[in-house]
């Protein structure tokens, strides 16, 4: 599995940003349907980042989802860590 943090570069206008957002909303809501994406959602204290918990079946895979990011490729930074998960709880 993978955590992403993506964080929007600061020098996009608010109009640039919120063109590129209904893309972005797009494209996470098509791979969170196809089960690529477990877990989405922004940062309560940080404007213009976010996270999302993935699950593909090769860090390949996940790059070409990543480039499918309206974002993507200069327009926000995207810091990818691998993680092997242990122990899930249930907060629902």
């Amino acid at each position: 599995m993978y955590l992403i943090n993506i964080t929007v570069n600061g020098d996009i206008t608010a109009v640039e940003h919120e063109a590129l957002f209904t893309r972005h909303v797009s494209w996470f809501q098509q791979y969170f349907n196809a089960g690529k994406f477990v877990l989405i959602g922004p940062y309560s204290d940080r404007e213009r980042a976010g996270v999302i918990i993935a699950h593909t079946e090769s860090r390949e895979e996940l790059d070409a989802i990543l480039r499918e990011d309206a974002y993507h490729p200069n327009l926000a930074e995207y810091e990818i860590r691998e993680f092997i998960p242990k122990m899930v709880g249930s907060w629902q």
